[in-house]
């Protein structure tokens, strides 16, 4: 059975990072706690790149806009969705998603992938 990882590439306002990374340290903990094996949060520091498609191509970025990429991983695609259903109902997660959102859901790409190479 292979590991599993879900992953979100968030467009986000940058004066809303410190808020957002209050929320993720907070999401991390329940991900965790519900079986998550390792999660992870980064911020773009690099999109400038040439000779390749950058993320701003392909995720439309507004002015004042940065991207944050997740990966969260799982012992199984089976492992996640057994996790997921916990982790929507547990009540830290309910939580920290009331109130306003530092970042339009609607626009998060979201995708679940089988690990492929494990070095």
């Amino acid at each position: 059975m292979s590991k599993f990882v879900d992953v979100y590439l968030l467009p986000i306002p940058e004066k809303n990072i410190p808020a957002y990374k209050t929320m993720a340290t907070a999401a991390s903990k329940v991900f965790l706690k519900h079986g998550a094996l390792r999660y992870r949060e980064y911020v773009a520091a690099d999109l400038e790149v040439k000779d390749v498609v950058p993320f701003p191509a392909v995720v439309t970025l507004e002015p004042g806009e940065t991207l944050v990429y997740a990966a969260v991983e799982f012992e199984s695609k089976e492992a996640r969705d057994s996790a997921m259903e916990q982790i929507m109902k547990d009540p830290e997660m309910c939580a920290g998603m009331e109130g306003e959102m530092p970042f339009d859901y609607k626009r998060m790409v979201y995708g679940g992938f089988e690990i492929l190479v494990d070095a």
